[in-house]
């Protein structure tokens, strides 16, 4: 937890040659820690036990081809005992080390755009954010799921302790909460761009912002405090393990040590720019600036710098310039300001500046509490006898400069705009964008802009007018419908017409398929394979079979009575649907196969009007089952034009029968090659649409819903596609969220264990996303027993 104690400068630390961007405590050494920078390096410090109390470079991380602009540190896992460390850059990849190498171990590869924040969870799960307003998942070297919603550069990323949670932020101003890949809630009240995230608790994060102001936050949404005290951006946050003390850095060259809600401590820095922070297992505090140096404070008398290095200190800050347009003291009027006998008088509180006026100069002073004294803090120019007001304008804007930047010999100039408040590299990154020009001129462009602005650099801002990152959201539908269930059964459709409804599927003997109703598996029944798993993988596709052909032609005609003329279908077009449903009834019997006609027909009848069309597609789920129909509808020509079909009919406020049977169909499609084929390449689309037909209360949605994620993990069983499993544990564990009939939660279960079963990588991430808290809960179930039988299993998988 933070002393009661003040803290005070414990090293300097040199080494690196340009801005230290990120910090990270490593687990091992004692001590220890990492440092990224602009260098391009990382670097891996030591304690030592020399007199100056300071730290020795283990060695350099190199591997970036660009600066490095985060770091965390992953976990210890069975094959890396000792952890490892991430770092991200602006090169759009993420290396990771092992501790003692300076080459990476592997390099992840996917983000469009700078890796600026990374975090780290259980089972070696790692969490990315970047420019390109996107934050990604990793495990196992693998892209497992990529977040999109936010519409700006997501600058903090963190992993909540319950299982499956995490948080973004961005230079949108809001702060995602997502589950199992998909945005669960969005935090709102911040006024500029988010910049850091750190964790309290299970249920409590904190956030800092552009906007000066720390917000502590609950995660079911509610703000429940503001923290004011910086007077610039604030770039980093870190908790203190008592998990209520903190700390954070910023523009306003400050760290900031926070107790009981209050600043209790403002400590100055010889820096514009401080960039980043942790707090050390011993409770001392390294931060990282736009100096180059790392430095380190502590609270422990034992380890307080020299007096001599205190001194030096003190004079470094003393002798800093301050620019009151980035600075915390508005407008400075000369005439206005008391001489040094003001600072006879004793401060407020730590961290109080005062100016004073020393003949031609102002100087600024910060009062001390641990020393009852004022220090000076540096000297102030550009005062109200300097032009502070911008003054060149561009496109409409006022801006601190507009530099004419010839990139090709003897073809147009181009205008660069700049102002002092912006990050030179990400002027230089929006201007190479604007202009498609190369990112290869990226450090050239930022060098100019440093050189020619006399270094005057506040750090990385969104430019005025918007993000300077693009890319569209992914789709996510709203709430789905929640009108009552059409029916019973899953499986059937006897008795009344009603897509749905009827009675129960024959029973099927012996040790049946536990997906078949009545007749299914029983455990007394499966004595005779105790030692077996008969439940999953399942690599075989379940389909929906039951029907009676003869109401559907009923309903069909009944509707086509009564529909407007423009709709109504002739006596041919019946009948050809009359023989159709005949001849694919029994797909394997020795009856005409459909025609080519015949099904061109069902294709054109399934555009009805979508209040009547439900018996239509009735047949389009049993056609499917057949290989020319399944060939003829799902081939590459037609299978996309079939496939946006049903996802139209599927979309949350359509209506539940096409719902059910266009996500029946789809299941359908999977029992034949060209089906499976068309699914697989649509896989991203079909999962996203019916992943939100799960918000619902209809128990035949549910169970259709369960059987095509069943499909789905079936088909990929004994494939490497890492990202197309993660869809599948995503869907599932955000569908068991809602879903409550039993045997759709048996589905679901089965399409878990498929999942999982055999792939190591799987079984991490579905650990990762919390699966095993959230169906633990189906292994006590006794009706079916199937269901606690099948969750047991699957949680074995999962140990």
């Amino acid at each position: 937890m933070a002393s009661s104690n003040s803290y005070k400068l414990r090293c300097s630390i040199p080494g690196h040659e340009m801005d230290v961007r990120g910090l990270a405590s490593a687990l091992f050494p004692d001590g220890a820690f990492v440092s990224v920078s602009r260098d391009r390096t990382g670097r891996v410090w030591l304690p030592n036990s020399s007199p100056d109390k300071g730290f020795t470079q283990m060695h350099s991380l190199s591997g970036h081809s660009n600066f490095v602009s985060c770091v965390c540190i992953i976990g210890p896992s069975e094959t890396y005992p000792r952890g490892l460390i991430a770092t991200g850059g602006n090169d759009n990849n993420i290396c990771v080390f092992t501790l003692d190498q300076s080459q990476p171990l592997f390099t992840l590869t996917g983000h469009k755009s700078t890796v600026c924040t990374l975090s780290s969870g259980k089972f070696g799960t790692l969490l990315s954010g970047s420019w390109d307003t996107t934050a990604k998942v990793w495990l196992n070297e693998k892209c497992m799921m990529t977040l999109q919603g936010h519409s700006a550069a997501v600058w903090a990323v963190v992993i909540l302790p319950e299982q499956g949670l995490m948080l973004s932020g961005s230079a949108d101003k809001t702060i995602k909460l997502w589950k199992a890949g998909r945005c669960e809630k969005t935090f709102e009240g911040h006024e500029d761009c988010v910049r850091g995230l750190a964790v309290i608790s299970d249920t409590e994060f904190f956030s800092c912002s552009n906007d000066t102001t720390i917000r502590r936050w609950l995660v079911t949404g509610e703000c429940v405090q503001v923290y004011p005290s910086h007077t610039n951006y604030i770039y980093s946050i870190a908790v203190f393990p008592n998990s209520q003390d903190f700390v954070s850095t910023g523009e306003d060259r400050t760290l900031r040590i926070w107790r009981q809600g209050d600043c209790s401590q403002t400590i100055r820095l010889p820096a514009q720019s401080v960039w980043c922070c942790c707090i050390l297992p011993n409770g001392d505090i390294a931060v990282g600036s736009s100096d180059g140096l790392i430095r380190v404070f502590t609270p422990d008398e034992d380890r307080i710098a020299s007096a001599e290095d205190l001194q030096a200190f003190e004079d470094e800050l003393s002798k800093t310039t301050i620019d009151p347009k980035t600075g915390d003291f508005g407008d400075i009027k000369m005439e206005d300001l008391p001489g040094r006998e003001h600072l006879t008088e004793p401060g407020n509180r730590d961290g109080q500046t005062r100016l004073i006026k020393d003949g031609e100069k102002v100087e600024a002073y910060q009062w001390s509490v641990s020393d009852d004294r004022w220090v000076k803090i540096g000297d102030v120019v550009g005062g109200s006898n300097e032009q502070t007001s911008k003054n060149v304008v561009y496109e409409g804007k006022e801006y601190d400069y507009v530099f004419t930047i010839d990139v090709n010999e003897g073809g147009p100039s181009m205008k660069l705009p700049y102002n002092v408040s912006e990050d030179p590299w990400l002027t230089a990154h929006n201007f190479l964008q604007k202009n498609d020009l190369s990112s290869m001129f990226l450090d050239q462009v930022a060098n100019f802009i440093i050189e020619n602005t006399k270094g005057h650099v506040v750090g990385p801002a969104l430019p005025a007018g918007g993000d300077p990152l693009t890319g569209g959201n992914r789709y996510i539908p709203g709430a789905s419908d929640e009108r009552a269930s059409f029916g019973a059964d899953p499986f059937t459709g006897a008795g009344r017409y009603i897509p749905g409804s009827g009675p129960t599927p024959i029973a099927h003997t012996g040790l049946s398929d536990p997906f078949t109703g009545r007749g299914a598996y029983s455990s007394a029944a499966a004595l005779r394979q105790t030692a077996s798993n008969i439940y999953f993988p399942k690599t075989d596709s379940v389909s929906f079979e039951q029907a009676n052909s003869s109401q559907i032609i009923a309903k069909i005609k009944e509707l086509n009575g009564d529909a407007p003329q423009e709709h109504r279908l002739s006596d041919e077009v019946l009948q050809s649907l009359e023989r159709l449903l005949v001849s694919v009834s029994e797909p394997n019997s020795s009856k005409s196969p459909p025609t080519l006609q015949e099904i061109n027909l069902l294709w054109k009848a399934s555009h009805w009007p979508e209040d009547i069309v439900f018996p239509v597609l009735d047949i389009m789920r049993l056609a499917v089952r057949h290989p020319q129909v399944n060939e003829s509808l799902c081939g590459e020509s037609e299978g996309v034009q079939l496939c946006n079909h049903l996802l139209s009919l599927m979309r949350p406020e359509g209506r539940p029968a096409n719902q059910m049977l266009a996500l029946r169909t789809l299941c359908n499609c999977f029992g034949g090659r060209h089906g499976r084929a068309l699914l697989l390449a649509q896989r991203e689309a079909v999962l996203l649409r019916a992943a939100d037909l799960a918000n619902g209360c209809n128990k035949n949605i549910h169970i259709a819903l369960a059987t095509l994620v069943l499909n789905y993990a079936g088909c990929l069983h004994s494939q490497p596609d890492l990202e197309a499993k993660a869809q599948c544990l995503s869907v599932a564990s955000r569908a068991l969220e809602t879903v409550q009939d039993k045997e759709a939660v048996f589905r679901l279960l089965v399409a878990l264990g498929t999942t999982v079963a055999s792939d190591q990588t799987a079984q991490d991430l579905a650990r990762s996303l919390g699966v095993n808290s959230q169906i633990s809960k189906y292994s006590s179930v006794s009706d079916p027993a199937k269901v606690a039988e099948c969750c047991q299993l699957v949680l074995k998988e999962l140990q």
